[in-house]
């Protein structure tokens, strides 16, 4: 299956980081081993995993060194430094940044007509995992944390790639090595592990041994976010404090309310048990109030799910008139499931039907369905059609379950 240009169909796709036809060309029985290596020096580690992926037996010995010590090349040299070797050019290179497969972001260089993606960390990590080298945890770290929180660090693929492995590795001892680092003077090392624990939470529930880890964490997380000062850091803290439904949410959700930086702030409605009680709900409301659009969005989120009386109910009511469409977004799909079913509510419901954006439109539409609210019908009418982005989505489900209460015999 060779191309005019002498190049296999499969080299031209791993070339085009064209992953999906990747994937198609291999389980159509495409040879993934003659361009594993290539695919390597490109740089998209999701390339490199559609190739991996269909590879039912391990490498060779040689095979895997190669392409081990091909990633580790690359990576130590960066993309843009090993493509000037090779090309000899001083110029300046063009360097962009892409998503590589469907998440994970990856700065894309290319100089004297060649492109290569700069994922060669996370194809590093993914081949050692792949074949079983446990590399030592402040090595993952280091690659996790290389570019910072520069531009498109947070989501960069040799990230994500070190946090999945760590966090796969499943042992006290890793966990413990990681999470020593929540006091590393450097606060890109320490979001790392408040990302970490994010996703261990998640995984540890389905281990035997998860009530370690929710003790571990229970036992961590208090005093860290009694002491961290990179307002970044603490935000992903307070976040991890929340969702861990620790005793001490409330303490510092009220100590924080005031924090001078909209990301920390902005983790403070989360923080509070529901229903509200009358001095969280005061804090809410104030909050509903914050020059931060960010900010008033997360109080929309937590006021819209509350049954509400004044004066929390026009904070609410502003809040689903707000200028900034993130927090009439957020606003509008809190209050569309909550509990305030006031005549005011309703109204402003029925005003976003006009919405520009069809999301918001729907939200207000199943709110008026959930409200059995006799102008359901019409809203749904002025949705519009919708594409298959809402195809799992409950809330287009409200206009027949409406009709099953209001009109049985239709």
């Amino acid at each position: 299956m060779e191309e005019r240009d002498g190049l296999s169909a499969l080299c031209a796709a791993v070339a085009a980081y064209a992953v999906e036809t990747v994937e198609a060309l291999v389980a159509a029985g495409a040879d993934p081993d003659r361009v594993l290596l290539r695919a390597v020096e490109g740089g998209s580690p999701a390339v490199v995993s559609a190739l991996l992926d269909e590879h039912p037996a391990p490498l060779p010995e040689a095979d895997r060194d190669r392409l081990l010590v091909t990633a580790r090349w690359w990576y130590e040299r960066g993309a843009e430094g090993e493509l000037r070797r090779l090309t000899g050019m001083a110029g300046p290179a063009d360097t962009r940044w892409v998503r590589d497969g469907t998440e994970d972001r990856v700065e894309e260089v290319t100089l004297g007509g060649r492109t290569v993606r700069g994922g060669h960390g996370a194809i590093l990590t993914q081949l050692e995992w792949r074949h079983r080298i446990l590399a030592p945890v402040g090595e993952l770290m280091a690659r996790a944390v290389r570019y910072g929180d520069g531009e498109g660090a947070e989501e960069h693929v040799d990230r994500s790639a070190a946090r999945w492995v760590l966090v796969s590795r499943r042992s006290a001892e890793t966990w413990r090595e990681v999470v020593a680092f929540h006091r590393h003077p450097s606060p890109a090392y320490r979001a790392f592990v408040a990302d970490f624990l994010a996703l261990d939470a998640l995984a540890s529930g389905v281990t035997p041994h998860h009530r370690w880890y929710e003790k571990r964490r229970a036992e961590l997380l208090p005093g860290w976010a009694a002491t961290e000062r990179d307002a970044g850091v603490l935000a992903r803290v307070l976040r991890l404090v929340s969702e861990e439904d620790l005793p001490e949410s409330r303490e510092f959700g009220l100590r924080y309310t005031g924090h001078p930086d909209p990301r920390v702030r902005s983790r403070v409605p989360w923080m509070f048990d529901r229903p509200l009680d009358p001095e969280t709900a005061r804090v809410v409301r104030d909050l509903g109030r914050d020059p931060d659009a960010g900010v008033r969005a997360a109080a929309a989120g937590v006021l819209g799910g509350e049954e509400l009386g004044e004066p929390d109910r026009a904070v609410l009511l502003a809040l689903l008139r707000d200028a900034d469409q993130q927090v009439r977004h957020r606003a509008v799909r809190a209050t569309a499931r909550g509990s305030d079913r006031s005549p005011e509510v309703t109204e402003a419901l029925a005003e976003l039907l006009d919405a520009e954006e069809q999301d918001v439109r729907l939200s207000a539409a199943y709110g008026l369905a959930l409200r059995d609210d006799p102008r359901t019908a019409e809203a749904y009418a002025r949705v519009g059609p919708l594409g298959p982005e809402f195809e799992h989505d409950t809330r287009p489900d409200g206009l027949w379950r409406w009709r099953l209460r209001n009109e049985p015999n239709g």
